[in-house]
């Protein structure tokens, strides 16, 4: 598989800006675009999917980046928590934009990409985890030894978090089953 030379030569600028955050960030379709011709250089396809997922009482979507060449596969998974309701969208946007969301965190998955200076990092308000770093307990979450039940009792439990001592408690935790 090419996805190392395909690392490499990534390179996705933050060129979109949220006026009301005042901070630069890159969307999925940015990520995808740019990767385009280095997967056609390569002789490798992309094909991002979405799958909705139920945990406990809260709707998540889960998108799935996939690396096909030849008999190979390789995937990263990204999720995305619906907002029950969110001013000024209606359910298909919601969605959507849960897509979206989850989608670029496949990416950033599948594709080494860093995004530790997005929105959720330069906010300021109660909640010192934000949804990216749940989002990314999350996706790590999947990739432990734990039964479904067991995963969607912590999934639960990580989507409360607020606090970064809650955050690097649950981290410790997803890691040391990770390693076992």
């Amino acid at each position: 598989m090419n996805l190392v030379k395909i690392q490499a030569e990534l390179r996705v600028p933050k060129n979109q800006t949220n006026a009301f955050g005042k901070y630069k960030y890159r969307s999925a379709e940015d990520i995808i675009e740019a990767v385009k011709p280095i997967l056609n250089r390569h002789n490798t396809a992309l094909v991002v999917s979405d799958e909705v997922v139920q945990v406990g009482d809260r709707i998540y979507i889960k998108a799935t980046a996939t690396l096909l060449h030849l008999d190979e596969q390789i995937y990263a998974n990204g999720w995305a928590r619906e907002e029950e309701v969110k001013k000024g969208m209606d359910a298909a946007q919601i969605t959507g934009s849960a897509s979206s969301y989850a989608r670029k965190y496949a990416l950033n998955g599948l594709f080494a990409i860093d995004d530790t200076k997005d929105a959720d990092a330069t906010n300021n308000h109660q909640d010192e985890v934000g949804e990216e770093k749940r989002m990314k307990l999350i996706t790590l979450l999947e990739n432990t030894t734990w039964d479904e039940t067991m995963k969607q009792k912590v999934a639960i439990k990580i989507s409360a978090l607020t606090t970064l001592e809650q955050y690097e408690k649950a981290l410790r935790s997803i890691n040391q089953n990770q390693n076992k």
